[in-house]
């Protein structure tokens, strides 16, 4: 099974609501589609997001790393030589990883299609279903609980909260979501590196002693800011997940030798794909830290990919992967299915994606 073709194309999504962050604005998924096709004729599918604040990685940089880089140097390789494959990936460019996570888990499909077996049952194959969280917009206060309370009635009972946008009214927020939900739905905060180590400690400590029952927080300060992420996780009694400090096996093996924070957000647009998220997954499983499976603002592609994976491995506890219930519709055909909190992985061989709805992937 050779490689003879990567192709490109674009997808746009329109989103329910806007998703805001205290780095920015969302109003509708723009994501790069890569398509591989062999000599057998097998097609495997790739997608990679423009998330340029977190990843650097913009849809112009997605697009020349594949054509000019990656799609020469793995066209007229074997897809059997799987090692060879993924490796040639990864050392086709520095950085760009969501270009490499698109590629990467087009390359995983057609290996499962070649062997009929689902991806995840080729990790591991350790459930057939799972339930994410979802995502509520950093706002003001009346409309974050307004959001929370909806997202309750569809059936969430696992909400992250997005805050940091302002941090004098982070504590409001998280009251007024708390009080508008009850005490039996679980919330996550998300600062999106907004906070400054003691900012962080207080703030959560604050929350704490106000009984507002966070269950952790997720990257309070800048990505680059190990020490400070390693200060609010020994300060702070709020659980610290790390999630933009983490890009690399290389950045997760150092967070968890310095116990820097208590659980790592595994992304495969951070990490380069599968093959790197499985690294960082047999580190964990070495440390016994816990991790999180997570998604940028994506469409079902490569959410799809991310649901293989966390289906295998029993290290991932929780989930992230609302990004296509956040879309007002779903264009992609096959694949895992997605019933608002609940999520089940196909069964199909390799990732399940069997295409797009006519006129929806534009060729470029």
């Amino acid at each position: 099974m050779k490689i003879t073709e990567v192709k490109l194309g674009r997808i746009s999504v329109p989103l329910r609501v806007p998703f805001k962050t205290a780095l920015r604005r969302v109003d509708s998924v723009e994501d790069i589609i890569v398509e591989i096709v062999t000599d057998t004729g097998h097609k495997g599918y790739g997608e990679a997001p423009p998330t340029g604040v977190i990843t650097g990685d913009t849809i112009g940089a997605i697009v020349g790393a594949i054509r000019d880089h990656i799609a020469p140097k793995i066209t007229g390789l074997d897809i059997l030589d799987l090692e060879d494959v993924l490796q040639t990936i990864q050392k086709s460019i520095v950085h760009n990883s969501s270009a490499k996570a698109a590629v990467d888990m087009a390359v995983y499909d057609l290996y499962g299609q070649y062997y009929n077996i689902p991806v995840y049952k080729l990790f591991g194959g350790a459930r057939k279903s799972i339930s994410t969280d979802i995502t509520i917009s950093v706002n003001d206060p009346d409309v974050m609980a307004i959001d929370a309370s909806d997202a309750v009635k569809r059936g969430y009972d696992t909400l992250k909260v997005k805050v940091g946008a302002d941090t004098s009214l982070d504590v409001e927020r998280l009251s007024k979501v708390r009080y508008a939900v009850g005490k039996d739905v679980r919330i996550r905060i998300d600062a999106n590196q907004a906070w400054s180590p003691k900012e962080a400690v207080r703030i959560l400590s604050n929350m704490w002693s106000r009984g507002l029952d966070i269950e952790l927080v997720e990257q309070p300060v800048k990505a680059g800011d190990i020490d400070g992420l390693k200060f609010v996780t020994e300060n702070s009694p709020v659980p610290v997940l790390a999630d933009e400090s983490v890009f690399s096996p290389e950045d997760a093996l150092k967070i968890m030798h310095m116990h820097a924070a208590d659980m790592i957000n595994i992304k495969l647009m951070k990490c380069g794909g599968l093959y790197n998220a499985l690294k960082i997954i047999s580190a964990a499983e070495v440390y016994g830290v816990e991790c999180m499976l997570g998604c940028m603002l994506e469409a079902k592609v490569s959410v799809n990919a991310a649901v293989e994976l966390a289906c295998a491995k029993k290290i991932i506890t929780r989930i992230d992967l609302d990004g296509p219930v956040l879309c007002s519709e779903d264009p992609i055909i096959g694949g895992a299915v997605f019933n608002e909190k609940e999520i089940t992985v196909s069964d199909e061989p390799g990732m399940g994606i069997k295409g797009f709805e006519r006129g929806r992937l534009i060729y470029i």
